[in-house]
C-alpha cells in the first residue's frame, strides 16, 4: 500500500483529576494524533504518547513532531508498505526517538488491518477476546488514595498500582495493606531510588507485592540485577526496556523477573511483539503498561495485550477514569475488570472528529509527492 497523506494533530486533553508521580503533577495531557491515508482514501490512526516535558524519556511532543515531519514521514513516503513490520528496518537509520516511530507505525498498523478487514488484535496474532486490566493511581493524600482504591475495586479492576517515592513508600503501603490485605498490589517508583535505599526497598518485601516497578535509574540494568538478588519481591523493568536488545540483556543479567511493555517506549507494535516473544521463550511474565493515553493509544494497547503471553493485568483503565470525554466512539469501558476486544476492523473504535477538533491546538498535512 502507498501512504499518500499523513496528518499530525496536537491535542490538549484535560485530566479529570491531577495525576502525581515522583516526577511531578499533571493536570493536562498533550496528545499527538497521527492520521495516515492510503491511495484508496482508507484511514489509519496512531497516537504519540510523549509528554510536554522530557521527564519520562528524552522525547517530548515537540521533538516527536519534529522527527515525524523532517525524517519519519519522508521515509514512509519513499516506498510502498507491504507489511508494517517493514518500518522497523526503514526507520532504523534514525536513532532512538521511539515514541515518534511508534506513533507513525501505529497508524500504518491500523490501516493495514482495516485493508484486510480484520481487527488489529488479529493482525498482531492476538488470541484473547477479552483483556484483564488494572488501574494506576497517582500520589495523593492517603485518605483519597484509599477511597480511590475502594472505588476501583468496586468497579472490578483486577489489580491496583500505586506510585511511590522516597518518603512516600513503606508507611503508605503499610496503611494500604491494613485496609486491603488481599488486593493484588504493586508499586511504581519511576526511578526515584538508588542502591543507597536498599533497606527501604527490602522493607517492602513484608507486604506481598506483585512487583516493584522501575525502582532505579531509567538507563540501568546492572544495579537492578544487584537489587533483585537482595529482594524477594519481583522487580519489573519499565523505562530501562526500550528495545528487544535491552530486554535480552535484562533477562541475561537477571535484572528483573517481570517486564512492562509499552508500545511508545519501545518504538512500536512490531518491537513490542518481539519483546513479548522473547519473554515468552524465557518464561518472563509481561504486561502492557499505560501512558495516560487518549482513545487511539488505548485501543492499540488493548490490541497488543491480546497476545498470549500477557499474563498480568494491563494498565488500560476505562476512558472515563481519565477524561470527561474521550475522542473515540465508543469510549473504552471496563466490565468486571475486563475489556472486551472489538471485532471491528483496525483498532475497533471510530475517531470522533468533533471531539478532536474541540481539542486541537495545531495540525499540519503532509502529502506524498507522486511521480
Amino acid at each position: 500500500m502507498h501512504i499518500d497523506t499523513v496528518i499530525l494533530r496536537h491535542l490538549e486533553m484535560e485530566l479529570k483529576s491531577p495525576f502525581t508521580t515522583s516526577f511531578g503533577t499533571m493536570k493536562t495531557r498533550p496528545v499527538l494524533l497521527v492520521e495516515a491515508i492510503d491511495e484508496n482514501g482508507e484511514r489509519g490512526w496512531g497516537e504519540g504518547v510523549a509528554f510536554s516535558a522530557p521527564w519520562y524519556t528524552e522525547e517530548t511532543l515537540e521533538t516527536t513532531w519534529h522527527m515525524l515531519e523532517y525524517f519519519l514521514i519522508p521515509l514512509l513516503f519513499q516506498a510502498p508498505v507491504h507489511h508494517p513490520d517493514e518500518l522497523r528496518a526503514r526507520f532504523s537509520m534514525i536513532r532512538r526517538n521511539y515514541m515518534a516511530k511508534a506513533a507513525l507505525e501505529g497508524a500504518v498498523w491500523d490501516l493495514f488491518a482495516k485493508r484486510r478487514g480484520m481487527p488489529l488484535s488479529a493482525a498482531l496474532g492476538g488470541e484473547k477476546q477479552e483483556v484483564e486490566v488494572g488501574i494506576s493511581i497517582g500520589i495523593q493524600k492517603i485518605t483519597n488514595l484509599l477511597k480511590r482504591m475502594e472505588q476501583a475495586l468496586a468497579e472490578g479492576y483486577q489489580r491496583v498500582k500505586i506510585k511511590i517515592k522516597p518518603g512516600w513508600d513503606v508507611d503508605v503501603v503499610r496503611v494500604v495493606r491494613r485496609h486491603f490485605p488481599d488486593v493484588p498490589l504493586m508499586v511504581d517508583a519511576n526511578s526515584a531510588y538508588s542502591l543507597h535505599d536498599i533497606d527501604r526497598l527490602q522493607a517492602l518485601d513484608d507486604y506481598e507485592l506483585l512487583m516493584i516497578e522501575q525502582p532505579l535509574a531509567v538507563d540501568d540494568i546492572v544495579d537492578h540485577a544487584k537489587l533483585q538478588a537482595k529482594l524477594n519481591t519481583p522487580i519489573c523493568l519499565d523505562e530501562s526496556i526500550c528495545s528487544y536488545e535491552d530486554a535480552k540483556r535484562a533477562i541475561e543479567l537477571q535484572s528483573c523477573r517481570i517486564i512492562n511493555i509499552k508500545i511508545g517506549r519501545v518504538g512500536g507494535l512490531t518491537e513490542a511483539k518481539r519483546i513479548h516473544d522473547l519473554c515468552q521463550q524465557h518464561h518472563i511474565p509481561v504486561w502492557c503498561g499505560g501512558m495516560l493515553e487518549g482513545g487511539v493509544g488505548r485501543a492499540h494497547s488493548i490490541a497488543l495485550a491480546t497476545l498470549s503471553h500477557f499474563s498480568l493485568p494491563s494498565d488500560t483503565a476505562a476512558s472515563a477514569n481519565y477524561w470527561n470525554r474521550d475522542f473515540i466512539d465508543p469510549e473504552v469501558t471496563v466490565h468486571h475488570g475486563r475489556i472486551f476486544v472489538s471485532k471491528q476492523p483496525g483498532i475497533g473504535y471510530e475517531v470522533n472528529m468533533k471531539e478532536v477538533e474541540r481539542r486541537v491546538v495545531r495540525s499540519k498535512v503532509y502529502n506524498r509527492v507522486k511521480g
